[in-house]
């Protein structure tokens, strides 16, 4: 019969395996400080305080000393572990073995860069504590730009950098000026109609993903997992020099396990850790979706 031809009919299978939409690379890493290699459970931020000059008046006279502050900070290293195992007996059914292939040990990676980035998010607005294990450093109201009802807009841009000019913290001064943005902030900035033909160029690029990503003294990094609450995004300004990351160990493995039925296992286990080394260095900005 002619309808039963369709029983002949076969499939292809695919010969890859495609992973889903996501953030592979990590985007913020490269935006910090990187303290290397850490031994410990934690690592020390020392700061040093800043001194003046005082007036000379008598001549031949005895040294007067000053004071100078010493400060410690505290960056908390935390442990990470996953595990993904494979079953032998499903490897004879599969076309792609996912184990020897690679990819499920590309996906523990993905995962580790995305795990980064969300350490180094949290330190940017968190509380970090002083060696004292007193003195708890929280981000001040004056380095907070309030929600205000209002988007991601230029005006609240201008008065990030404004807040880093004040505090002696800018290119001027040596820094290296960052700022995330993600969706909802890419299109406010897109439609607002106050943007210079310089400014549209300028975000053209950023949008464009090209390499000269720097706008209003910023170099802008999309990072799509700002905390929301409610409909109030919130997004960070930052100085390289004002967040510091330490990583512990960091290892794969591929093995099999005995005490599994010998089933493939694809594991990684990694140690992070990251602080903030001077509030006037971070500026948080508040927006409406």
């Amino acid at each position: 019969m002619a309808g039963e031809i369709t029983n002949a009919f076969v499939q292809q299978w695919d010969t890859s395996i495609r992973t889903a939409a996501q953030q592979k690379d990590s985007r913020l890493m490269k935006a910090v400080t990187d303290r290397g290699t850490i031994t410990g459970d934690g690592f020390t931020i020392n700061n040093l305080g800043t001194v003046e000059l005082d007036a000379n008046t008598v001549r031949h006279g005895d040294t007067e000393w000053g004071n100078i502050d010493h400060t410690n900070r505290l960056g908390v290293m935390q442990d990470f572990y996953k595990a993904l195992p494979l079953d032998r007996n499903d490897i004879p059914k599969m076309i792609v073995n996912p184990v020897t292939g690679g990819d499920y040990m590309n996906q523990l990676i993905t995962a580790r860069n995305r795990k980064v980035d969300s350490i180094i998010y949290a330190a940017l607005g968190g509380t970090i504590n002083s060696k004292d294990g007193v003195t708890a450093n929280v981000l001040p109201a004056g380095q907070k730009i309030a929600v205000g009802g209002t988007a991601f807009t230029k005006a609240k841009i201008i008065q990030a950098r404004s807040i880093f000019r004040a505090n002696e913290a800018d290119d001027e001064a040596g820094e290296e000026l960052f700022i995330m943005y993600n969706d909802k902030a890419m299109s406010t900035i897109l439609s607002d109609t106050t943007l210079t033909s310089s400014d549209w160029v300028s975000t053209q690029m950023i949008q464009d993903g090209k390499v000269a990503t720097k706008w209003l003294g910023f170099t802008w990094i999309p990072y799509q997992a700002m905390t929301l609450v409610s409909t109030t995004y919130t997004s960070f300004a930052w100085c390289k020099s004002g967040v510091h990351l330490g990583k512990g160990y960091e290892e794969g493995n591929v093995t099999r396990r005995g005490d599994k039925k010998d089933l493939w296992q694809v594991s990684m286990g990694a140690s992070y850790g990251a602080g903030r080394q001077d509030e006037f260095k971070v500026v948080q900005i508040d927006f409406t979706a």
